[in-house]
């Protein structure tokens, strides 16, 4: 009986501690590999005289835009995509309507993680504008300055990436290919936008493209983004550089009002040969989105730059 017994025993408590194992739940990542950030903006200005001394002139202006981050996060993998539109306009009694801000700006990076916080990647970028501009702000009457697509900007290269957190990026690619359209006719002149022919509708250029982004949270709710780029073009004038500069200071005031401070700084040899300097304030509706978590543990809502 003894021997009969001994055996049973065994094989029950062996499968008991089969069952037990199977039972047990695996564990499951809950982190989603896709996260989206973004803002829309509706910023409102006006002004109103009557019989004032100090003088003045009727005006009132609006400015819109969406920024959205959507980021890919999985393994090694790292797939960012950017979207910013923006467009504004003020009408001033006497003066007519201008335009205070017009921008597209789209961009994608994908990279594979080769060390820690290194990223071999690649990737594209495309900056223009919705509206033609006129030297006199945006005075038809004046001479066009600008347009859609003129310039745009189109850049696509490989390189590497380093982000130790989502407040700092670095992109650096040796190989970058970019092209510049002017797709008006009627600004198509050797010379606009580096041109070099009359009737050109674009200059292509290879070379060198840095990219940085930094946000700085200085105190709750008040947080300062730092976009900055410099491109230099191997086969012709290496020396002189594109550089530019993008702030935003965002300050939230609740949930669907903020106010935000831009500052940008551009100098492009075959723009102008000065630096280029744009400032706006805006007081108004924004509307945040956040969706999906990302693996970094100090990840904030992003505060979207203008470039």
């Amino acid at each position: 009986m003894k021997k009969t017994l001994l055996p049973l025993s065994l094989s029950l408590g062996i499968f008991a501690f089969s069952q037990e194992i199977k039972t047990e739940a695996p564990a499951v990542d809950t982190t989603k590999a896709w996260s989206i950030q973004g803002q829309n903006t509706l910023m409102l200005n006006q002004s109103a005289f009557s019989n004032w001394v100090g003088g003045g002139a009727n005006n009132v202006g609006w400015l819109a835009g969406v920024n959205y981050n959507l980021t890919y996060e999985k393994g090694k993998d790292l797939w960012e995509n950017i979207i910013i539109l923006g467009y504004g306009q003020n009408n001033t009694k006497g003066i007519g309507t201008r335009k205070t801000q017009d921008v597209i700006n789209l961009s994608t990076n994908y990279g594979r993680e080769f060390a820690k916080h290194w990223y071999i990647s690649g990737g594209a970028s495309l900056q223009t504008q919705f509206a033609a501009g006129y030297a006199d702000g945006n005075n038809p009457e004046a001479a066009k300055i600008s347009n859609f697509m003129a310039p745009g900007y189109f850049n696509i290269g490989a390189g590497v990436t380093y982000r130790p957190n989502d407040n700092l990026t670095v992109t650096l690619r040796p190989a970058n290919a970019r092209w510049t359209f002017v797709l008006d006719e009627d600004l198509q002149h050797a010379g606009t936008y580096g041109l070099k022919n009359d009737g050109d509708s674009s200059l292509f250029q290879f070379g060198f493209l840095g990219t940085a982004i930094y946000k700085l949270k200085i105190m709750e709710n008040i947080t300062l983004t730092n976009t900055g780029s410099v491109f230099s073009n191997y086969l012709d004038h290496p020396e002189r550089l594109v550089l530019s500069y993008s702030g935003v200071l965002n300050m939230k005031i609740n949930k669907f009002i903020s106010t935000n401070i831009t500052l940008d700084l551009l100098y492009d040899h075959n723009q102008i040969r000065r630096t280029q300097l744009k400032q706006t304030l805006g007081v108004g509706f924004a509307y945040n989105i956040e969706k999906g978590k990302k693996r970094s543990d100090n990840k904030d809502n992003q505060s979207w730059f203008k470039k």
